[in-house]
């Protein structure tokens, strides 16, 4: 099943059955991942899927991207930490006030 499938890619199969208000900010997120990709889209958007996560769980968010990405998908995440965008060596296209200064 696609659902287990996606459980297990995120990391979230022994969560199956936790309800929301018992499970971590990370867990969350990778959750809010797992519903995006449960069918496959060819294109994800994600804005800012790390704002309130510490960095160890950003990189760990940062990462499902990165893997989904090498699976065929585009994948385009709006974010304000460069740093943490830079660490993926991906394409980075830096908006400020509304105009593209870099990418």
């Amino acid at each position: 099943r696609s659902v287990d499938r996606v459980l297990e890619w995120t990391g979230l199969t022994h969560r199956r059955d936790a309800l929301p208000e018992d499970i971590s900010g990370g867990e969350q997120q990778r959750t809010a991942i797992a519903r995006a990709i449960v069918n496959e889209p060819l294109i994800l958007l994600a804005d800012e899927p790390t704002g309130n996560l510490d960095p160890d769980l950003s990189i760990e968010i940062m990462s499902l991207f990165e893997r989904y990405n090498k699976r065929g998908a585009t994948v385009l995440v709006a974010t304000h930490d460069v740093d943490l965008a830079e660490m993926f060596n991906k394409r980075i296209i830096v908006i400020h006030q509304g105009k593209i200064i870099k990418g």
